[in-house]
């Protein structure tokens, strides 16, 4: 079964997090990742809204955990921090 990244970000320093997302990608793929929404336009109707939000399909949630915690994402996830506001969950989809 397939899962689903749900990033919500606010950036506060766009080059830090321009880093960020450069290297986050190639980890991303590298765990089968595929991105379906990429700071595109968005309705915002409850809670907190921020800027940036993006959706990633894995394989499995698996895949989508190993990515996470994988030395790779977190080397790229160190340029995030400070450089960004975000919530971020893995859901189970079809």
């Amino acid at each position: 079964m397939a899962a689903y990244w749900i990033a919500h970000v606010h950036v506060t320093d766009p080059d830090g997090y321009g880093e960020y997302a450069k290297r986050a990608t190639g980890a991303i793929e590298a765990h089968g990742g595929e991105f379906l929404a990429r700071a595109s336009r968005t309705v915002w109707l409850e809670g907190k809204e921020r800027e940036r939000n993006v959706v990633v399909r894995f394989p499995s949630l698996e895949d989508a955990e190993a990515c996470y915690r994988s030395e790779a994402y977190q080397e790229a996830l160190s340029f995030a921090q400070g450089a960004a506001e975000r919530d971020l969950c893995i859901v189970e989809g079809n």
